[in-house]
């Protein structure tokens, strides 16, 4: 058995893991750029990180302009302020796109050329030190070597990976996130689920991330719906964080598979939510690809609940995907029509948006490949709902 597993060199957790790590941030130098969002600078949590750098001896800008999910020219943005300031290293405060936007900064200021130079090619070199600190429980940004960004130019949604990317330190507060609406925690929480079920199921799975995999979806199937109902509820909070992250640690080495192959365009074309994209996806595309691995799907049947031991493997596999889709209904999840998405549109936007993922790579990292024209017909099925 031969693998590589990659983890952040450090992570703390737990109510005031910043305090707890902020003797560390001096490491990193004198000045740092906080890439956060409008709203979460509104709530004043930028202003509390920007004090306990402070206490550090530490000076800092911030840069919020992130109206959206990241784009190439966001970024660019974001990297004209952090050579302009001369700043040393980079707090990533937020949900995904704060800290995917973060890691892309840190990249780009260093590497010539486009974001969409480096799609399909490791991104790598001597990159300003990261911190980055999630406000919301699904990305696991905070954990991957990934970011996803759209091209402005191609409208596409396109992943970028590197061992480089990987922050210094994760800091993960629970507490943080219990400001969230019901939206976006159920959204990043769907995100959350759905990486844990595809690096369980991916044909890269070791025997670390299956142990990372089964925790995260344990505790997602117990505390997402609890999150959802009472964004208060501090013990479901802590525990989808630390799901998120789990899932997050997972996927750096056992990737995501046909559902973010396929949510990615959905969200570059028609501006869905990713999380929401691949709630909506979740249970068609893992039907596609269910008979390429009774086995490992029938597993997640019976850690949920939903098979015992003495079924036979097909029949384990698809009541967890039964229990899965009685999971996003009670969720309420959105179809794409109840969504309000032109369907027409998406009709006619479903060859390039299954092109798209098969370009990706995300969808050969199934037991069953899906062909660009069998994605099609995933996406005509979702249509019809």
């Amino acid at each position: 058995m031969n693998f590589n597993f990659t983890a952040v060199p450090r992570t703390v957790f737990g109510e005031g893991a910043l305090e707890t790590a902020a003797p560390r941030l001096k490491e990193f130098g004198k000045k740092a750029l906080i890439v956060t969002g409008k709203i979460i600078t509104k709530t004043g949590l930028t202003a509390q990180v920007q004090e306990v750098l402070k206490g550090q001896g530490i000076d800092s800008v911030v840069f919020n302009d992130l109206p959206g999910e990241p784009t190439d020219l966001m970024i660019y943005a974001g990297v004209e302020v952090f050579k302009s300031e001369k700043c040393d290293f980079i707090v990533g405060l937020g949900g995904g796109t704060p800290l995917d936007s973060a890691k892309a900064v840190a990249a780009m200021a260093v590497l010539p050329g486009k974001l969409a130079d480096y799609a399909g090619k490791e991104m790598s070199g001597k990159f300003a030190p990261l911190v980055l600190i999630p406000t919301t429980a699904g990305t696991g940004s905070e954990a991957t070597k990934y970011l996803v960004f759209t091209d402005t130019a191609t409208d596409s949604k396109l992943l970028l990976k590197g061992d480089a990317l990987l922050p210094e330190l994760s800091v993960l507060d629970y507490t943080y996130t219990l400001s969230s609406p019901a939206s976006i925690t159920l959204a990043t929480g769907m995100d959350a689920l759905t990486h844990a079920v595809e690096s369980y199921t991916c044909v890269k799975h070791t025997p670390v991330t299956d142990m990372y995999c089964l925790d995260a979806i344990k505790r997602i199937f117990k505390y997402l719906p609890a999150a959802v109902k009472d964004g208060s509820d501090k013990v479901a909070r802590e525990n989808m964080l630390l799901a998120a992250w789990e899932a997050g640690v997972a996927i750096n080495t056992s990737p995501t598979t046909i559902v973010h192959g396929m949510s990615r365009p959905i969200g570059a074309v028609f501006h869905v939510p990713h999380g929401i994209s691949n709630a909506m996806l979740l249970v068609e595309c893992l039907r596609a690809v269910l008979p390429g691995a009774y086995g490992r799907f029938a597993e997640l049947g019976v850690l949920v609940g939903a098979a015992c031991e003495k079924d036979d493997e097909k029949t384990a596999a698809e009541k967890f995907l039964g229990a899965l889709e009685e999971f996003t209904k009670n969720l309420k999840i959105p179809t794409l029509r109840e969504y309000g998405l032109d369907l027409e549109k998406f009709a006619e936007k479903e060859e390039k948006m299954a092109g798209d993922s098969v370009a990706s790579g995300s969808p050969a990292n199934c037991y069953k490949v899906l062909t660009k024209e069998e994605q099609i017909a995933v996406y005509d099925i979702l249509r019809s709902k």
